[in-house]
């Protein structure tokens, strides 16, 4: 059973419903709450209010990721700032040696994802020319490690000594600070200790562009550093929680630093999107995948799920998705105050390297999983395995194929064992690892959220729990400096 959209992604949940899985009955007697779902999304995409949702400060606010695939003059994303991130881009082009990208949470998850689907492993071991011209990335600020930070800083001061000698000129470090408030501890912190470290090395040139809410009626720390030093700033609006910011300047400025292709990821997202706003659910993948999931967890006790994308450039995806799952859907209470403890537990997973860690759990643990998968169709790159050891027969046998063909035996074997074991499942499936299907993919699971959201009655765009531990580390570390 197969959802299939004009563009070519697939959702493939023939081993998350049907006969001892979730059935038609099911999605009978939730008919009614599904409606409402879609009626309360199409509400939010249409104004921008969802049922209930207060900022941390307990004002209304406003939910307008839905808004960021349309480039609009009235948008967050419009023909302006969009300029200005070509202006980044040329810059960083022209100019940058190096970026650090410091943020934390979605200020750094979603920017890791593009930056693995687009750059890979070895970018930074590229020359130059290899990359385009584009500057070596690094990322930081995305937990408070000394030893790192303290790594990351002499591999810089190594990379200027490298540079002075060779091409007998300054090493350019572009610190791309993201953090909405301007005081995020994480982030701020590796922001300023590399920000002294560097400014005092010698060779190096240290610019900052600085991501951060934009309103200068209130002026975050950082908005206010930035103008008083001159630095560009980028905007981080209000109505996008940073899960799901990587389709507005927070996740797009490191786009912009890599050569990613800004138009075709905010078109696969814009698509998608419109591919969603049916009524019908058996053509609504984002719809659909909320529904089966939440009925799943209701019904039959599936209340985690394991994100388990085959390739290892999405394992990124994974755990941006945790992020996802988690701070949107984990809440104590519904919106009318009752204490419902609702959320599926999000675990990441690589196939096929957790096939051999973490698939006997879901093979024969508990009955308490669902395992999505991720698959990629077309590879940009194949390799045949070759039969260069004919004497050993048994590295014979796994010759004569490619390597893709190979990952997708090794998919659908997994995906064939866990549904023959009462173990659900279900896959996306992508035409190609590209900019725009995965705008589409991250699009609809954002998506999904918001149903889901919806279905379980619970705010899907607030994170009280995250609020609980802030409160009480700012005396933590003001007791420390006395």
């Amino acid at each position: 059973m197969e959802l299939k959209l004009a563009s070519g992604f697939a959702f493939d949940y023939g081993n998350l419903f049907g006969e001892g899985k979730v059935t038609a009955a099911d999605l009978e007697e939730y008919a009614p709450a599904i409606q409402q779902a879609h009626a309360a999304v199409t509400h939010m995409r249409q104004t921008g209010l969802v049922r209930g949702h207060l900022s941390k400060d307990g004002a209304p606010e406003p939910v307008l990721f839905s808004q960021l695939p349309y480039v609009s003059p009235e948008h967050l994303n419009s023909p302006a700032s969009l300029a200005h991130l070509e202006e980044l881009s040329r810059w960083a082009r022209d100019e940058a040696d190096a970026v650090v990208s410091l943020g934390i949470g979605g200020s750094y998850l979603g920017n890791k994802v593009l930056f693995d689907v687009h750059c890979g492993e070895f970018w930074n071991l590229q020359t130059r020319e290899q990359r385009d011209g584009w500057p070596e990335i690094y990322f930081s600020g995305n937990n408070i490690d000394p030893r790192r930070t303290s790594d990351l800083i002499c591999h810089l001061a190594h990379k200027a000594q490298v540079a002075k000698t060779h091409a007998k000129r300054p090493f350019t470090v572009l610190l791309l600070v993201i953090s909405k408030s301007g005081g995020t501890l994480d982030t701020m912190s590796n922001f300023m200790v590399l920000y002294e470290a560097l400014t005092q090395t010698k060779n190096v040139r240290v610019q900052v562009a600085a991501v951060t809410d934009p309103d200068e009626e209130h002026l975050t720390l950082l908005k206010k550093l930035a103008m008083e030093k001159g630095w560009p700033t980028y905007r981080v609006p209000d109505g996008i929680g940073g899960r799901f910011s990587v389709f507005c300047d927070v996740g797009l400025t490191l786009a912009a630093c890599i050569g990613f292709d800004i138009p075709e990821f905010l078109r696969g997202a814009r698509e998608m999107d419109e591919a969603c706003q049916t009524e019908n659910i058996w053509q609504n993948p984002a719809m659909l995948n909320a529904a089966l999931k939440f009925i799943a967890g209701e019904k039959y006790g599936r209340d985690l799920e394991v994100m388990m994308p085959y390739g290892d450039y999405l394992k990124s995806l994974s755990e941006w998705y945790i992020q996802l799952l988690a701070e949107s859907l984990g809440k104590q209470y519904d919106r009318e105050g009752r204490e419902v403890c609702y959320g599926r537990t999000p675990l990441a997973a690589v196939g096929t390297t957790d096939m051999h860690a973490q698939t006997q759990q879901h093979q024969e643990g508990k009955l308490n999983k669902i395992v999505q998968f991720i698959r990629v169709e077309q590879w940009p790159e194949d390799r045949m395995i070759p039969n260069v050891f004919p004497e050993a027969a048994p590295l014979a046998a796994i010759s004569g194929v490619t390597m893709a063909q190979a990952l997708e035996a090794a998919r659908q074997s997994n995906a064939e064992a866990l549904t023959a074991n009462h173990r659900f499942n279900a896959l996306f499936s992508l035409p190609e690892l590209s900019a725009y299907h995965l705008g589409a993919l991250m699009y609809m699971l954002s998506l999904s959220i918001a149903y889901e959201g919806e279905l379980a009655d619970v705010d899907a765009f607030n994170q009280p729990g995250v609020e609980a531990y802030k409160k009480l580390m700012g005396p933590r570390l003001a007791a420390l400096k006395h």
